[in-house]
């Protein structure tokens, strides 16, 4: 695959303009169907899915997870990467939506949006092919009244969000150095090169190092070299599943905690309201990637929390800057925005889709009538830090599945690709990324 075929074929991708496609990866099992009040009720404080609540009856030795706790906030990056705003759909999934929708991409268009020609705010004007960083190159820039110029606004929402948004910035920029220093690139290629190169070793990354952590290594490889079962899209017509998007890949707010180290040495300070963004970063919120990825040669990174089916305190009472004005204080709390969006999509219980995936499944006390499918994914988690047998392979499947049904990935094009970027140990990950 030479250089000039690759540039070829990403330029001919449309960058996406509409919403992201939404559908179903079981269409013939029924919706839950749970009272409303009753997912309030459990996702409130005081509620089976509020940490503090149920304390006692949690793990004895503390809720440290075997991963580093940076790993949640990769995977938000991830959701905001292959989803747009989908407040079109949200009324129902029809034929026209689909026709016109984009087709999701895990292809960093939240860092690119329409490149240095079409989103000329997010570039150095004295060097295009660069993105632009505040002056101590520790935030993006920002406009007088201090909000971000960024490719997606959700990346600005904390500032874990924010610090690997930047640190993403900042890898392209080293490869455009790489590009110019040592393969003397043309310059009308450089921008699209590194591109490209950003891309590859992002996904490479999201399929090396990510899925196995989150899955299991066996199911990550068994997917990767079969395919999907359930969700095996073709090329250009790839969806989102509902079940992925608004329950599977919600698993990462049960391994946010409630309080973190920004650097060693430093205070443990909550994520909210400490750590809000939508507004300039200050020094004392800088945050250290070594303190929430393993990195060689560094003290062992602060744990994630465990998945056990709770959230954290700062999770079940969001501040204003996240939630704006609310009607009722229970919206203030993620579980029930979960729960309740879970409803909202009319997904199927949980108990349901592990016996279509012909998994035994389990015996939850407090849904006698069927588990929504989101708390379900936790519980079949429980105390630990990866997925069961149904989460994980919705996971697997659809991260997978719309890697393949994208005609510019690196598993289009070239499979056996391998990265470039070298590598602190035996293996390139994300750590080798993001470079802290």
């Amino acid at each position: 695959m030479t250089v000039n075929h690759c540039l070829s074929l990403v330029r001919a991708v449309d960058r996406p303009t509409a919403a992201a496609r939404y559908g179903r990866m079981f269409d013939g099992l029924e919706p839950l169907g749970t009272d409303p009040q009753m997912l309030m009720r459990a996702g409130d404080a005081g509620g089976v899915c509020d940490a503090a609540a149920v304390l006692d009856q949690l793990a004895p030795d503390g809720d440290d997870a075997a991963g580093a706790a940076g790993w949640p906030f990769f995977g938000q990056l991830i959701a905001h990467d292959i989803t747009a705003d989908r407040s079109a759909l949200m009324g129902g999934i029809t034929t026209d939506a689909l026709k016109n929708a984009r087709a999701p991409m895990l292809n960093l268009e939240m860092i690119y949006s329409d490149g240095p020609v079409g989103s000329p705010f997010l570039f150095d004007a004295n060097d295009p092919a660069k993105f632009l960083l505040s002056p101590d190159g520790h935030d993006v820039p920002r406009n007088q009244q201090g909000v971000a110029l960024i490719g997606d606004s959700r990346n600005d929402v904390h500032r874990f969000a924010l610090t690997l948004h930047v640190a993403l910035l900042k890898a392209h920029n080293r490869i455009v150095d790489y590009l110019r220093t040592y393969e003397r690139a043309p310059e009308s290629e450089v921008f699209d090169r590194a591109r490209i190169a950003l891309t590859w070793h992002y996904q490479w990354t999201v399929v090396h190092d990510f899925l196995p952590r989150l899955v299991g290594a066996e199911l990550a490889k068994e997917v990767l070299a079969e395919g999907g079962r359930w969700f095996r899209p073709k090329t250009r017509e790839a969806f989102i599943p509902l079940e992925f998007a608004d329950a599977a890949f919600r698993y990462g707010h049960g391994q946010i905690r409630h309080t973190y180290q920004l650097v060693e040495g430093g205070p443990y300070v909550p994520l909210f309201p400490d750590l809000v963004g939508f507004g300039p970063l200050r020094p004392e919120q800088r945050i250290d990637l070594a303190r929430i990825f393993d990195v060689p040669g560094r003290p062992p990174a602060q744990r994630a929390k465990r998945l056990d089916g709770t959230l954290a305190a700062s999770l079940i009472g969001l501040p204003h800057q996240v939630t704006g004005d609310v009607d009722t204080g229970a919206y203030r709390s993620l579980a029930v925005r979960d729960l309740l969006r879970g409803e909202t999509t009319q997904l199927p219980s949980g108990e349901a889709v592990a016996r279509l995936m012909g998994v035994p499944p389990l015996e939850l006390a407090d849904w006698p009538d069927g588990t929504p499918l989101w708390f379900y994914i936790l519980k079949e988690a429980e105390n630990g830090d990866r997925l069961g047998p149904v989460g994980g392979r919705i996971v697997a499947e659809v991260l997978l599945g719309l890697l393949r049904a994208d005609p510019a990935s690196y598993l289009s094009l070239e499979p056996d690709w391998q990265p470039l970027l070298p590598a602190r140990e035996s293996s390139f990950g994300l750590a080798d990324l993001l470079d802290p």
